[in-house]
């Protein structure tokens, strides 16, 4: 009974992994990760919504500066900080998965990377749209390029209008996700591989795919997507064989872009967003830029 009353109170939990490091070529403060950081928070913030919301912030390697900035971004928030030496990326996922199932707090539960740009409202919007359809196990707000450009664009999907979007199936993601806290305890097997050396994809394909995976187009169609094809079998044959298929959903438009130069998501003009963005909290300017997005 007081896990029933607990996870009344908070929507959503979150773990959300930062390190103070640039990765690859950010599409803006490409050599300032504090401030790419402060942006890429405040645009989480107002992802956020109304939703009552618990955060776990896993700091791997991080000056003091970074635990500042969670706390001034998320005063109205109930944050805890957890301070690591630098322990990587594999560690990290792995911690955040012990995090989020073993809260009780919320029935849904959010892993958040670091280098994500969102627009307003987006996490209100995706757990809205998991809350009142069926068949939602996985929820991402990122609308990969990769739909439109690799091989990728030969796959089947499904297709639902709610809200102000049409939502799209797909195959898979990166490794920031929504998704309930039941869902994960019966997958987390499969996620868990990540750590130990799988990549994000084949554990995505794991869960997501079937026979699917006998398309050529798609799966055969160069060394890369083999290799691809290869791990998913390599690790997760159980799931494949044995477990649900899964689905995963996607925003169109998208509700938040990767800041990695060449993985923005189609559609935005994501220059024009990011300066927006850098306008004082309330300014008309803020709320111009808000209003268009909108639109």
């Amino acid at each position: 009974m007081q896990d029933s009353e607990n996870a009344q109170m908070i929507d959503l939990a979150v773990a959300y992994r930062i390190y103070p490091g640039v990765s690859k070529n950010p599409a803006f403060f490409s050599t300032d990760k504090l401030k790419l950081s402060a942006m890429c928070l405040r645009s989480f913030h107002g992802a956020l919504g109304k939703l009552k919301v618990k955060i776990w912030a896993i700091l791997d390697g991080c000056p003091p500066e970074y635990e500042a900035l969670f706390r001034s971004t998320f005063r109205d928030c109930e944050l805890e900080i957890i301070s690591l030496d630098k322990i990587g990326n594999l560690p990290t996922f792995s911690l955040q998965i012990e995090l989020l199932t073993a809260q009780t707090e919320a029935p849904f539960v959010y892993f958040a990377e670091d280098d994500y740009f969102y627009l307003p409202d987006a996490l209100e919007k995706m757990l809205t749209f998991m809350r009142e359809n069926d068949g939602v196990d996985f929820v991402t707000p990122y609308d990969h390029p990769d739909s439109y450009h690799t091989s990728s664009r030969f796959e089947r999907h499904h297709v639902m209008p709610f809200g102000d979007r049409y939502w799209r199936t797909a195959s898979s993601t990166c490794l920031t996700f929504l998704t309930s806290r039941k869902t994960l305890l019966l997958t987390q097997r499969s996620f868990r591989t990540y750590s130990r050396g799988n990549w994000d994809c084949p554990v995505w394909l794991s869960l997501t795919q079937k026979y699917e995976l006998a398309n050529v187009r798609v799966h055969w169609s160069n060394l890369f997507r083999l290799a691809i094809w290869g791990q998913t079998f390599r690790w997760g044959y159980r799931a494949l064989l044995f477990g649900k298929r899964y689905r995963l959903w996607v925003p169109l438009p998208t509700l938040a872009t990767h800041m990695e130069s060449p993985c923005l998501s189609p559609l935005l003009d994501w220059e024009t967003l990011f300066r927006d963005s850098q306008q004082p909290l309330g300014s008309a300017e803020d709320t111009f830029a808000r209003d268009r997005v909108e639109r």
